[in-house]
């Protein structure tokens, strides 16, 4: 029996950190990074970060303050050994931190339970609201749940992965659209809980941040973020719980749909993964809905002819792709599909990388979105919209990825182009607002 990992009991110095947690020789390093925005995603600069320990105020473990871009620097905390994550029925492979945030002309933030892998980098993003006129020194609480491997949780009811259209009553939509946002219902379908629109990307990150764990192999993770995509299409699609006469798009329990954990922190591959693939969906021959790929962990729960999640990290390790371990478990006959248009940009992807020696249009529209952005995300130059993709483009780019957490290249791909247009068309409405 493995010993359970305290991250707070040992103490070792470590380059370029103030106040750390402390671990021995044997143990690893997580990290993270506190973002801050207002709901129309402008950054919040000179917030205050103080990261603790879980249901310790007084042991601080790190403050941090936020720059311009509504970012902290990213910092090591301890995490537990790395083979916690990498096989079942161990002690909890993530260890758990605290995060207060304060900002002028804000209610305060809390977030409790924080979850650090190790060897992976994590996002802790938060939506400050702005504050009434006379202080009320309340601030929000947001305890983040369990992962879904290590935690206690339903097992999905089966369904059809493919929906009658008597049972749902008429499909509205013509084709698969990938939405701009959905609706979770934060419990059962029955039960009364609240509603959030949560950003239909932001929603599948959350889902496999808190559905698999980041320190997986890489075809692992994408397999699966695939079923959580098609998964949650087929519920768009179909309109299933509005045809119902329910007003959401999906739940957060893992009896009908995922988990989806508010607050939670995301991990950067995940994110990174999900920015490149939320397009895509899986498709079986002559059906035009996305078939809806159920799933269970395949530990303690069983689920023959669905994807089990520990064995579809099995097949990873074993140097399966993605659409091999997909196969493996839903059949050959399942393929991986496009969407063609996405809701709430202004443009969908034009099917090509820009880089340097593009030009046209899409430049044009990519370099006055990056001025837009750079009203309010001052440390992206601005540059001159003349549809020519030089380098000052390329730079501007590069300060936009390194902003948003996507891989610096300085080539606009999928996953740049709509992160741009998300970004542009976000700080734009609230300009408007």
């Amino acid at each position: 029996m493995k010993p359970i990992f305290n991250p707070y009991t040992y103490k070792k110095n470590i380059p370029t950190m103030r106040v750390y947690p402390t671990q021995m020789e044997t143990q690893s390093i997580g990290r993270l990074r506190v973002r801050c925005t207002t709901a129309g995603q402008i950054p919040v600069a000179n917030a205050a970060v103080t990261i603790t320990a879980p249901n310790d105020p007084s042991k601080v473990i790190d403050q941090l303050t936020t720059d311009a871009s509504g970012l902290t620097g990213e910092v090591e905390l301890a995490a537990p050994p790395l083979d916690y994550s990498l096989a079942p029925n161990e002690p909890m492979p993530y260890s758990e931190y605290d995060v207060r945030i304060s900002a002028a002309n804000f209610e305060n933030a809390v977030y409790n339970g924080i979850q650090i892998l190790p060897d992976v980098s994590a996002e802790q993003s938060s939506t400050l609201v702005p504050s009434k006129m006379e202080p009320t020194g309340a601030e929000e609480v947001i305890t983040i749940g369990p992962h879904t491997l290590y935690g206690d949780y339903p097992p999905k009811i089966p369904e059809d992965e493919i929906k009658p259209t008597g049972e749902t009553g008429e499909i509205v939509l013509s084709r698969v659209v990938i939405p701009e946002f959905v609706i979770v219902h934060d419990a059962a379908p029955t039960v009364a809980a609240q509603n959030y629109y949560v950003r239909f990307r932001d929603y599948i990150k959350n889902v496999a941040s808190s559905e698999i764990y980041a320190t997986w192999p890489e075809s692992t993770i994408y397999a699966n973020i695939l079923a959580i995509l098609s998964f949650t299409l087929n519920r768009v699609y179909t309109e299933w719980y509005k045809n119902q006469g329910f007003n959401f798009t999906i739940t957060s329990s893992t009896a009908y749909d995922h988990k989806w954990i508010r607050g939670r922190n995301i991990y950067a591959n995940i994110g990174v993964l999900v920015d490149n693939v939320f397009v895509n969906y899986l498709s079986r021959p002559n059906v035009k809905q996305p078939i809806l790929t159920q799933y269970c962990d395949g530990n303690r729960t069983q689920c023959p002819g669905w994807m089990t999640q520990w064995g579809s990290k099995t097949l990873g390790d074993q140097g399966y792709t993605a659409i091999q371990i997909l196969r493996n478990f839903y059949g050959n006959s399942i393929y991986i599909n496009t969407a063609t248009e996405v809701s709430g940009v202004p443009k969908s992807w034009p099917g090509a990388n820009l880089t340097i020696g593009s030009s046209g249009a899409s430049v044009r529209m990519i370099q006055e979105q990056l001025n837009r952005i750079a009203q309010v995300y001052t440390a992206i130059p601005t540059i001159a919209v003349d549809g020519a993709f030089g380098p000052k483009t390329a730079a501007a780019v590069k300060a936009f990825q390194q902003i948003f957490g996507l891989p610096v290249t300085g080539i606009v791909d999928i996953g740049t182009w709509y992160k741009i247009s998300g970004i542009y068309v976000a700080v734009t409405r609230m300009a408007e607002l």
